[in-house]
């Protein structure tokens, strides 16, 4: 058995030298953005290491490490002036399994209509906004003492003025725990249908024949808009606990993933724990990319988006007769644009 396993790791990882591109076919791209400000500090090499309320975004299954009921709120701004947000609840139900719910947003300030008939509006004008939104149910349960399932389906939206696309989702994802310690875990995100938008502003008035005179030039029709996949993800993790003297631990962390819309890629993170109180972490995206078949553009676009070396620090704090809180903290690189700082808060009950 372990065997298997580690000849799949190290095909996937042979595999991750290659790959393809398919930047901008998939809609919905804010759930690709990652959630918890503990797995992205580490670099996103969280799948195996999933064992709080941010599981509900890595690896379903992972949620059934958490014990207590508990809640978690991430946030980041984010580029173009827009906001990430991320939240989930986890209610463990002993011998039934685990309940988890989450939701994922992008929010934006409202900005002016501007149109061909009107491309300077004053500050009275319409207005509009636009955002995402990703709400999901999950369940997850122990097969055995180390073996563990999850499952989340999610309603998706994307909306910008009276446009909107609608859609489900799944999530599933798996976790096994070796006699030796290790963690392996393995998720596929965003399984479901496409999405296009629709609403009134794809309304026309259409003239049949404009080489007709005298017939209706003001028929009622409708845009169809284009619909494309969601942004589905494979990812495969291997992850290890080390304990050192005086009360220290150390854990690495390595995730494969593969995209439906970008390269294969290599994910690597550490954390180094002090006294379950103090957290110090950094981890790198894009660790290793694909490149075969690729063009000399292509490379470069892949490059461009790599996000360098994340790091991050985390407090665990429990208030005397109360919950337990742990704060986190991670900067994100971000390519050529400038880093991403998130904090995230986790309570357990």
């Amino acid at each position: 058995m372990k065997k298997r396993i580690y000849i799949s790791f190290l095909i996937f990882s042979l595999r991750a030298i290659t790959g393809q591109t398919n930047v901008g076919t998939t809609s919905a791209s804010f759930l690709e953005i990652g959630a918890g400000a503990r797995s992205l500090a580490m670099g996103g090499a969280y799948v195996s290491l999933a064992n709080d309320v941010s599981a509900l975004y890595w690896n379903p299954a992972g949620i059934v490490s958490v014990v207590r009921p508990s809640i978690q709120l991430y946030h980041a701004p984010w580029l173009v002036d827009t906001d990430y947000y991320h939240g989930g609840s986890v209610v463990p139900a002993g011998r039934f399994g685990t309940l988890g719910f989450s939701y994922t947003a992008i929010t934006m300030k409202e900005m002016l209509v501007r149109t061909v008939q009107n491309p300077e509006p004053d500050d009275y004008g319409e207005k509009f906004d636009a955002g995402s939104l990703a709400m999901g149910i999950a369940y997850a349960k122990n097969l055995t003492d180390q073996f563990s399932f999850g499952l989340q389906t999610k309603f998706i939206q994307e909306k910008i003025w009276q446009m909107q696309a609608k859609g489900f989702a799944v999530d599933i994802g798996t976790l096994f725990i070796t006699d030796r310690g290790f963690r392996i875990g393995m998720s596929v995100s965003n399984f479901g249908g496409k999405l296009g938008m629709d609403g009134i502003n794809s309304a026309v008035d259409y003239d049949i024949d404009e080489t007709i005179f005298g017939n209706n030039d003001r028929i009622d029709a409708h845009l169809d808009a284009a619909k494309w996949p969601l942004p589905l993800m494979f990812r495969f993790g291997v992850s290890k606990d080390f304990t050192l003297p005086a009360k220290q631990k150390v854990v690495l962390s390595v995730d494969g993933i593969h995209p439906n819309n970008n390269v294969e890629r290599v994910n690597a993170g550490i954390e180094y724990g002090f006294s379950d109180i103090l957290f110090l972490r950094a981890g790198r995206s894009f660790l290793l990319i694909g490149k075969q078949n690729l063009t000399q553009s292509e490379i470069k676009a892949s490059r461009e988006q790599q996000e360098g070396i994340t790091l991050g620090f985390g407090i665990n704090y429990r208030i005397p007769r109360g919950p337990k809180l742990r704060i986190d903290y991670a900067v994100i690189p971000i390519g050529v644009f400038d880093s991403i700082t998130g904090f995230s808060i986790d309570i357990s009950f």
